[in-house]
């Protein structure tokens, strides 16, 4: 089964006023998507919404969306915390959240906000310790943990999720796709920093991990985040082109083991995507 998120932006692109959140998911609900995401930029000039403030007032105004966090950038937030906050919310949404981690590339907005800035080694395998540390806080009475980057001494976190709460990460680099293989749930690369050619030993490097952690591929969702433009665009990463060209372009991907995409689109053109390209995709998968 092939899903679709739509990507509802958090930050205000120019002078317009900023997204209404509740509009964009209602209206993705009405056209058919099966989530909407939300990226993590909590400093900068441009005005935005928090993430988890967004996402939760998202869930709240609608029925059966799932909302995405994509991604909740790991050195902002206290794992532990993360943890409790995803309980919550996957709980009062009716288990319509998927938690979404990534490293933590934004070091402008951690000095902006006096935190420090991991290293490239620190920021991996606080990755990887937050994923730990999340689900053993989930299912354990009191969880002992210590890592090199974060630590817990035996913190009970209650009540533990009614519904699973999947884990996604947005990685790369190598280091980085082998603790997706160990450990996540789904994995959302973007075109732009993982292009269709770049893919196959991609997907190779989670596959060899999942694998010598006693895990198979098969059990880690592959999603693609992808800008997506209806008519000619000389934009640098983006699917355009007709209905149909974009919906062959997305049934190509789904060949590199993709089975969901999380789009990208301009307001005026959701629509036009739900109507015309979603189907075409769905029926050739």
């Amino acid at each position: 089964m092939i899903t679709f998120g739509l990507d509802v932006p958090a930050t205000s692109f120019g002078p317009g006023p900023m997204v209404d959140p509740v509009r964009a998911a209602q209206r993705a609900e009405a056209l058919g998507f099966d989530f909407v995401s939300a990226s993590d930029h909590p400093s900068g000039t441009a005005p935005s919404f928090e993430n988890w403030t967004m996402l939760t007032w998202m869930a709240a105004h609608t029925s059966r969306l799932t909302v995405m966090s994509r991604v909740l950038g790991v050195p902002f937030r206290n794992p532990g915390l993360v943890a409790k906050m995803a309980e919550s919310l996957s709980r009062l949404s009716g288990g319509r959240f998927a938690l979404g981690l990534g490293a933590g590339a934004a070091d402008g907005e951690l000095r902006a906000f006096g935190l420090p800035v991991p290293s490239a080694r620190d920021k991996v395998d606080g990755l990887a310790e937050a994923i730990e540390i999340t689900r053993g806080l989930w299912t354990e009475p009191a969880l002992s943990y210590d890592g090199r980057v974060f630590r817990t001494a035996a913190a009970p976190l209650e009540p533990k999720p009614t519904y699973p709460i999947p884990i996604w990460v947005g990685t790369f680099g190598p280091r980085a796709l082998a603790l997706t293989g160990r450990l996540a749930d789904g994995w959302i690369p973007s075109l732009g920093h993982a292009p269709p050619d770049a893919i196959p030993a991609m997907r190779s490097r989670i596959a060899a991990a999942a694998e010598s952690a006693g895990r198979d591929i098969s059990q880690i969702e592959l999603g693609y985040l992808l800008d997506v433009r209806l008519g000619k665009s000389d934009a640098e990463h983006v699917v355009s082109g007709t209905a149909e060209q974009i919906a062959e372009r997305l049934i190509e991907f789904t060949r590199l083991g993709f089975t969901t995409f999380n789009l990208k689109v301009r307001d005026d053109e959701a629509d036009r995507v739900a109507a015309d390209v979603i189907p075409l995709v769905r029926e050739a998968a």
